[in-house]
C-alpha cells in the first residue's frame, strides 16, 4: 500500500518535472530573444533584487563596473580550469574579446532574463521540497533519497554555472554544458518518479520478447541527447553569425551555419525513423491503457511538433517563438523517451 507521504512525493515529483520543462522554455525564450545578457551580474540584476525599469535607476558607470567584475570572475574561473588541466579553455576565456564589450540596458531583455532566473529559483525550491519528501523512502528505497540529494547538488552547480554563462558573455561550450546538466536533472527526476510509482506495483509481463525494444529505446535516448547537443551548437553558430551581420538579413543566417546544421538535420531524420520503429513495436506489444503505449503516443505528438518547429526555423527566418518551442519539445522528447525506456526495461516476457 502506498503511504500518504509517498503519494505526496510522487505528485510533487511529477510537478517538478513540469516546472523544470517550463524553466527550459523560459531559457529558450531568453536565447531566442537575445536576452541572455539582460542582467550583466548574478545573482542580482544591475545590483538589485528587483530589476530597474528605467535607465535612471541604473548604477553609475554600470558598463565599466560590470565589465570589470566579469573580467575578475572569469580570471578566477580560468585559474580553476588550469588546475583541472584545461589550460586551452582557460586561455580561450582570457582572450575572448566579447567579454570586454559592455551590454547596453534594455528593459525588455532585462526583465526576460530576470523572469528566467526567477523560474530557476522556483525550480530550486521545488527540488529542495522533493528532497524533504524523499526522506519517507529512507528505509524502503534509499536510492530515491540519494538521487534527490544528488539532484539538489547538481542544481546548485547549475546555478553557479549560470553565473559563469553570464560572466563569459554566453561562451558556447559553457552554454552546451549548461544544457546537458538540465537533461541530467530531468533524467534523475524521471527516474525517481518512475521508481517511486513502481515500488508497490507488480512488474509488467507480456507475451512477446521485447529485448530489441529495450535496446532501441535506450538508443533513442542517446540519439536525442546527441541531437540536443548539435542543436545547441547550431544555436551558438547562429548567435555568432547574427552578431557579425549586425542582426541584419535574418533569412540568410541558417544558410551560413555550415556542416553542423547538416548534421543536426540528418540526426533529426534518424531520430524520426528510430521513433517510428519504436512506436510500431510498442503498438504491437502493448495495448489498452498500458502506460508504455500512452507514453509512446505522447512521443509521437511531441515528435510531430518538434519537426514542425524545426521546419519553421529553417524555412521562415528563425522566428523566436519557434526557437523557444523547439528547445522545449526537444527536452520533452528526451524526457518521454527516457521514461519509455524505464517502463520497457522493467517489463518482462512471459515464459511458460
Amino acid at each position: 500500500m502506498v503511504s500518504k507521504a509517498e503519494k505526496r512525493f510522487i505528485r510533487l515529483n511529477l510537478l517538478t518535472i513540469v516546472i523544470t520543462l517550463l524553466l527550459i522554455l523560459a531559457g529558450g525564450i531568453v536565447r531566442s530573444t537575445g536576452s541572455g545578457m539582460g542582467c550583466p551580474d548574478w545573482p542580482k540584476c544591475f545590483d538589485q533584487y528587483i530589476p530597474p525599469t528605467h535607465s535612471s535607476q541604473l548604477p553609475a558607470n554600470y558598463k565599466d563596473k560590470y565589465v570589470a567584475e566579469r573580467v575578475a570572475k572569469n580570471e578566477r574561473f580560468a585559474k580553476t580550469l588550469e588546475r583541472m588541466g584545461k589550460a586551452h579553455l582557460a586561455d580561450s576565456i582570457r582572450h575572448d574579446a566579447s567579454i570586454l564589450q559592455p551590454e547596453t540596458f534594455n528593459v525588455a531583455k532585462t526583465w526576460t532574463e530576470y523572469l528566467n532566473r526567477l523560474m530557476g529559483a522556483i525550480t530550486g525550491f521545488f527540488l529542495v521540497g522533493l528532497l524533504v519528501y524523499s526522506f519517507s523512502y529512507r528505509k524502503t528505497a534509499t536510492r530515491i533519497l540519494v538521487l534527490s540529494i544528488l539532484n539538489v547538488i547538481i542544481v546548485g552547480f547549475q546555478a553557479w554555472l549560470g553565473s559563469i554563462v553570464v560572466s563569459t558573455n554566453l561562451m558556447p561550450w559553457i552554454v552546451t554544458v549548461h544544457m546537458l546538466l538540465a537533461l541530467v536533472i530531468l533524467a534523475i527526476l524521471v527516474y525517481t518518479y518512475n521508481f517511486a510509482k513502481q515500488l508497490h506495483e507488480q512488474q509488467v509481463v507480456i507475451m512477446s520478447n521485447i529485448t530489441w525494444l529495450k535496446v532501441l529505446a535506450l538508443g533513442s535516448v542517446a540519439l536525442s541527447t546527441i541531437q540536443v547537443v548539435l542543436g545547441t551548437e547550431v544555436r551558438e553558430a547562429i548567435d555568432a553569425i547574427s552578431k557579425n551581420m549586425m542582426y541584419n538579413d535574418r533569412g540568410s543566417w541558417v544558410s551560413k551555419v555550415g556542416d553542423v546544421f547538416s548534421y543536426h538535420r540528418d540526426v533529426a531524420i534518424l531520430v524520426l525513423i528510430l521513433n517510428v520503429v519504436i512506436y510500431k513495436i510498442v503498438k504491437d506489444k502493448f495495448n489498452g491503457k498500458a502506460t508504455a503505449l500512452l507514453v509512446g503516443n505522447g512521443i509521437a505528438i511531441v515528435l510531430i511538433i518538434q519537426i514542425v518547429t524545426g521546419l519553421l526555423l529553417s524555412n521562415f527566418a528563425l522566428p523566436p517563438y519557434a526557437q523557444a518551442l523547439h528547445i522545449l519539445f526537444s527536452t520533452a522528447l528526451f524526457t518521454l523517451q527516457y521514461y519509455l525506456y524505464l517502463l520497457v526495461y522493467r517489463t518482462d516476457t512471459y515464459h511458460q
